[in-house]
This record gives C-alpha cells, structure tokens and sequence, in this order.
C-alpha cells in the first residue's frame, strides 16, 4: 500500500513538493486556499482540497456560519484521513492589512490532527526564531525572535512539540531561492543597502525539497518516534556585498550599493546536523 502524505499549503514549495513525492511512489493529499488552483493539483496527481484555516473558530452566530464550519471540519477531516505524515507549509500573513494570529490558526487544527491517523507532522518553521545577533547559530542555540513573524513561529513550533498525540520535526528554513525567486532582483540598483557585511543565510527550493524528502526517509526507515529541530541553510556564507554584488554581475542587473559606514555582522546558520544526522549532502552549495 502506498504511503500518504498530507501537504497542508502547495504553494511555491509544497507543489513542487508534492510533485516529488508522486515520483517517488507516495499518495500526496494537498491544500489551496484557491478554488481555481484546485484543478492545478489534480492535474499533477495531488488529490486536491479547499482549506481555509482561520483564528476564529467560533462560529456560532449564525446558521449560515454553523454550517460553513462544519463543512470545514468535514474537508479538513478528509484531507487528513489515513495519512500518516502532515506537512504544514503555511507561513504567517503578517504584512500589510493581512497581520493575523498565526499561532491559534494552527491550534484550531490541532484537534483533527489528534484524532487522524497522522503519526508525524513536519512543520516548516524559518531561522527567524533566532533573532539577530553575530552568533554561530546550531539547533542548540536559544530561541530569540525579535520580529512578530519569528515570535509567532516559536510559539507554534512549541505548541505543536508539546503536543504528545503526534510527534513534531521542526525544520528552520533559511532565505528562500529558486530558478523564479532571488533577493538580488528586489536589491538590484538600490542604494544604501544596510548590513553589508553579514553573512547570506539562503537556502534553494531543490535543497529544500531534498532535505524534507530525507526526513521523511528517516521516519519510514527509522521508525522515527521522537520530536527533531533542524536548521536548513546551505553552508556557503560569503557576506551580503559580496554575495549580491557578484550575483547581480552574473545576471545584468543593477548593482546594489551599501552603506558601508554600517559594519553590523549578522547570525550565521549552521546546518551541520542535515548534513550528519540526515546524511544530506546539498545539491546547490554554491547558490
């Protein structure tokens, strides 16, 4: 019998995601917030749902809001059924007028999951938890987020670890890139850049698909049963001028310029448990 998975959020990551794990042989289940991407996932064999997580889960004013709950509650109940792992792949909306509460989204989920069949959820979390500092930062190090997004992260990957009905692999994303998505184009021709001299801390989506799927080997093979944290970030730090400059080079771009009268250093993230635990070896080291 195939394995299932469940991937709750296939936007930029979690559809490629899916997609590789179809490849290799797994039963993929996965959520859009869109009604028009439905037909997006079953072309690429994802068995599709609509799933709208909300903070609010008090819907008891109306009749029309009582049953647009339990309709919910159905839909989220049969995306979970019969998988034994659950990715959640959602990040916080805390720009602009779309700020919400992030970390009772997920624990209105919390109750479906405790009663599926789900064993083990991967959530993925970013290296914002860490805050800013000049540290080397491993997995030991202590959690201090200084922005709203890394503090509702920390919450959330709390409350998910405390949980004793399933057990939780926090996985701390660095920078996102992809062949369709690089900081150097946002940066391109600006001027007064700050912190020009701290260390890049990206991670390429092909790495990030690589190491989720070594995860979930680990699980399969290992029979894994306990919580994990893991820090995933290339391991290639060249500073931010340096990085950015050579890149935007590369590409034709404007160059970035930065105010090199700021000497602020930054964290740099260590992600030497992938590679020894996991036995992962990055597939894009250079970015």
């Amino acid at each position: 019998m195939m394995t299932q998975i469940s991937i709750l959020g296939c936007g930029w990551l979690g559809l490629p995601l899916a997609k590789a794990l179809i490849e290799n042989k797994f039963l993929v289940k996965g959520s859009t917030t869109s009604v028009a991407k439905l037909s997006v996932l079953e072309n690429a064999g994802i068995i599709p749902f609509l799933i709208v997580l909300t903070p609010n889960s008090n819907f008891q004013s109306s009749t029309n809001n009582l049953v647009e709950e339990e309709e919910k509650t159905e839909n989220l109940t049969a995306f979970l059924e019969n998988a034994k792992i659950l990715i959640i792949d959602i990040p916080p909306k805390l720009r602009g007028s779309e700020k919400e509460n992030f970390v009772l989204k997920i624990k209105n989920i919390i109750p479906a999951i405790e009663k599926s069949t789900v064993e083990n959820v991967i959530f993925i979390s970013s290296t914002s938890v860490y805050g800013e500092n000049n540290l080397l930062v491993t997995e030991e190090t202590a959690l201090n987020p200084d922005t709203e997004s890394g503090k509702q992260l920390m919450e959330t990957e709390q409350l998910l670890q405390s949980n004793t009905n399933f057990k939780t692999t926090i996985l701390r994303f660095g920078g996102l890139i992809g062949e369709d998505r690089h900081p150097v184009h946002f940066l391109a021709g600006r001027t007064h850049i700050e912190n020009p001299n701290a260390p890049i801390n990206l991670i390429h989506q092909e790495d990030c698909i690589g190491i989720i799927m070594a995860i979930i080997d680990q699980i399969q093979i290992k029979c894994w049963n306990r919580n994990e944290d893991f820090n995933a970030v290339t391991p290639f730090h060249p500073s931010r001028k340096e990085y950015y400059t050579q890149k935007a080079i590369e590409l034709n771009l404007a160059l970035p310029e930065f105010n090199l009268e700021n000497s602020t250093f930054g964290k740099t993230i260590l992600s030497n448990k992938t590679a020894t635990f996991l036995g992962y070896t990055f597939k894009k080291p250079k970015l």
